[in-house]
């Protein structure tokens, strides 16, 4: 089989692949644009389209670029696991993934394609992708995975609430889509973190032989938690005020933190592959907390989403995009050095944006400039190392290499 061959084969391949260069090359055009501006080089400022704010274009091609890549490669390879439904063929993958990539295309023509055009080439990829996953959910269509179609339906609404006001077809849709599209991401990482995280935990723990101090998934937590985190995208795409969306992520966000507190996220200190999904579940309470108090007055509501943007989609795509990479070309659950090592520069990469909206002025550009650096950074070591299970054959089976009195969290759930 070769190389090419092998990249459409499966959708985790090609779709990861696609979301870690595109994570790359869009923080590094992002960050390119920052520099020139700080440094008053205005003529490298055009290295992102300036048709539409370059601030927008940037998050836009974040949370519908990036994102969607990964919930492309994740569907894609989860949902046949979970319905016992044949895999997308080879076909239907290269199709969706050249779908997502016009995408992108139109996205860095904006100002010389016409609107319309750069909207639908931009909104077709999820509906693709939904169609899929309905006819493989239809196999086995238990309700806690088809509310996914629902969340993805979420996510599409606020794209398409951006480019409405872009096309001049409506003229104030544009933020509530972009936060209702980011809170739908959030909403996903809510229901599918708060699924995994535990089980993969609890896996680990019984595998080492421990019986008692298991992870413990109260049910009133969890119904506050999914319900408040669903409900929230919903709450800013139909316009309520800012104080019931802001009561709505507090608590959605306290119900998140007091499930995680649940979990024994102490316990795997040694494992990357594990502790990624609690730090990122970490950021996403924190993050909706944040917001939450940000839609009262308190606090920077940039800086909250950020937290909720790098810190829980970005820290819960990279932890979920590595481990399914590695479980499902053969390789062992652990985290290579350089993956881990991008778990924690995400986080800091979060917590330094955020910090810097509370920085004097001329600290604020720098800031901005850290937290996009480490970012690459992140990928940069995330892509080098996962290279060879992207494009490579699938690996004989291995034992994981143990800690003393630990294992490595192997687990196929879910993914």
């Amino acid at each position: 089989m070769t190389a090419i061959k092998r990249l459409f084969g499966e959708g985790f391949r090609v779709f990861f692949l696609a979301a870690a260069l595109y994570a790359i090359l869009a923080v590094a055009a992002w960050e390119a644009w920052l520099a020139a501006v700080a440094t008053g080089m205005g003529g490298l400022a055009g290295l992102v389209p300036d048709a539409v704010p370059p601030q927008l274009w940037h998050a836009h091609e974040m949370v519908f670029g990036y994102a969607a890549a990964a919930l492309g490669g994740f569907f894609l390879t989860a949902v046949p696991n979970w319905t016992g439904a044949k895999a997308a063929r080879h076909l239907f993958i290269a199709t969706a993934a050249l779908l997502w990539l016009l995408g992108r295309v139109a996205l860095w023509s904006v100002g010389t394609l016409p609107p319309v055009i750069v909207a639908v080439a931009d909104l077709v990829f999820l509906p693709v992708l939904a169609a899929k996953v309905a006819t493989q959910l239809v196999r086995r269509p238990k309700p806690q995975n088809v509310m996914f179609l629902g969340l993805i339906a979420i996510v599409w609404t606020g794209d398409l609430m951006m480019h409405l006001e872009w096309t001049g077809v409506t003229a104030d849709t544009l933020d509530a889509g972009l936060r209702g599209g980011l809170f739908g991401l959030a909403a996903m990482i809510a229901v599918l973190g708060g699924r995994v995280t535990p089980a993969f935990t609890r896996n680990a723990m019984v595998q080492s032989g421990r019986e008692t101090g298991l992870p413990v998934s109260r049910r009133p937590l969890e119904i506050a938690g999914n319900a408040g985190a669903i409900a929230l995208p919903l709450a800013i795409l139909s316009g309520l005020p800012a104080a019931v969306t802001g009561a709505i992520a507090v608590l959605a966000g306290a119900a998140l933190l007091a499930r995680l507190a649940g979990w024994r996220g102490l316990w795997m200190a040694a494992l990357p592959i594990l502790w990624a999904l609690h730090l990122a579940y970490l950021m996403l309470g924190l993050g909706m907390i944040a917001y939450g108090l940000a839609r009262h007055g308190i606090g920077d509501e940039i800086a909250a989403l950020h937290l909720v943007a790098i810190g829980a989609v970005g820290g819960m795509t990279l932890a979920m995009m590595s481990r399914a990479t590695l479980g499902h070309t053969g390789r062992p659950l652990v985290a290579p050095g350089p993956v881990a090592a991008g778990y924690v520069l995400v986080a800091l990469a979060a917590l330094v944006r955020w910090v810097g909206a509370a920085l004097p002025p001329d600290l604020y550009m720098p800031a901005m400039l850290v937290s996009g650096a480490l970012w690459l950074a992140a990928f940069l070591l995330a892509t080098v190392a996962l290279w060879p299970a992207f494009w490579g054959p699938r690996a004989p089976r291995q034992d994981a290499p143990k800690a003393p009195g630990r294992t490595n969290g192997q687990s196929r759930v879910a993914a």
